[in-house]
């Protein structure tokens, strides 16, 4: 008998972006997700020839062995995504969508292949990757008003917000169990007022970042700010809207935002400046477990003694 696997991201793109699929294509399939830096998820795929693999919002470049042992396998491979994905196999049994420009995510790839069946969730989407003018944009056949586009950005924040964390314990819902929350609603307001996830979530958003807000910057100039929060669970939550914040504020500046972990490495998020969208991935891909896209990247652990050349060289990429 045929397997499905559906593997995705667990951040508000990862998740739209199943949603709508699902919406359009329903299957009976296994989950495979986790925390939004959990990226390597086709490791923990075992398929067989004739089983289905639809893979979400996770680099290319960095399950490359896996799509390759899973084609060998004979398994059949859907892949959307918009994060670097160095060369893409010619294979028969590979669909793969995948755009990396700055101002696309993967739900508004889904969305496209879809022909805007299920816009408003790639809406949301889009708006929880920080790509507010591309979710602006995207909206307009849906002839919203200004309180319900900010609805969706709220719920798009929301949903992004819940993916981080260094450990599913940091998270308010596993991101499996808020997608199979989302899953019974076409449309994305009815889940804002009849799941009370959105509401648990949004105060808990709106209460860690009132936290972050008073951390000061450790160093900044015009071009970049680097801020280092506590090794605790809100800042492990909040790291990613927060640099998304700081990003929409401060246009012009590159923002780095770094919480020490407990075995004393840093974890970074990476935001380009919103004027020059570029060279995030590229700078930290040049650190150890660095990755990303050109507008946005993290480090998953730099080592405490390369801090100081890393905060060098964020300056120097921006300059």
């Amino acid at each position: 008998m045929m397997a499905c696997f559906d593997v995705f991201n667990g951040d508000a793109d990862g998740l739209c972006a199943l949603h709508q699929l699902r919406l359009a294509e329903p299957q009976d399939a296994e989950l495979v997700t986790g925390v939004k830096r959990e990226i390597d998820l086709l490791r923990r795929v075992e398929a067989k020839a004739g089983d289905r693999v639809t893979a979400l919002d996770i680099s290319f470049d960095k399950n490359r062995a896996d799509v390759l042992r899973l084609l060998e396998s004979g398994a059949d491979i859907t892949y959307f995504d918009h994060h670097y994905a160095g060369e893409i196999p010619d294979h028969n049994a590979l669909h793969a969508h995948i755009d990396t420009s700055a101002d696309v995510c993967t739900s508004l790839l889904v969305n496209r292949h879809l022909h805007g069946r299920f816009l408003a969730w790639a809406v949301t989407a889009a708006f929880g990757d920080n790509l507010h003018a591309a979710a602006r944009a995207a909206a307009v056949p849906l002839g919203l008003d200004a309180a319900s586009l900010d609805r969706l950005c709220v719920l798009g924040e929301c949903l992004n917000y819940n993916g981080y964390g260094v450990g599913e314990d940091d998270l308010f819902f596993h991101p499996a169990e808020l997608y199979k929350r989302i899953r019974p609603y076409a449309d994305p307001f009815a889940f804002i007022e009849m799941d009370e996830a959105f509401a648990t979530l949004e105060a808990g958003m709106n209460d860690d970042l009132a936290k972050a807000r008073g951390v000061q910057p450790e160093s900044d100039n015009p071009h970049a700010a680097l801020l280092l929060l506590p090794n605790s669970a809100w800042a492990r939550r909040v790291s990613g809207v927060f640099g998304n914040e700081l990003a929409r504020d401060y246009p012009h500046r590159a923002h780095a935002v770094a919480m020490q972990l407990d075995d004393g490495t840093w974890r970074i998020s990476v935001r380009a400046p919103m004027s020059r969208k570029e060279g995030a991935d590229v700078l930290c891909r040049s650190f150890p477990t660095g990755g990303g896209r050109a507008a946005a990247a993290g480090i998953n652990a730099l080592p405490e003694d390369m801090l100081a050349a890393f905060s060098e060289a964020l300056n120097k990429a921006y300059a």
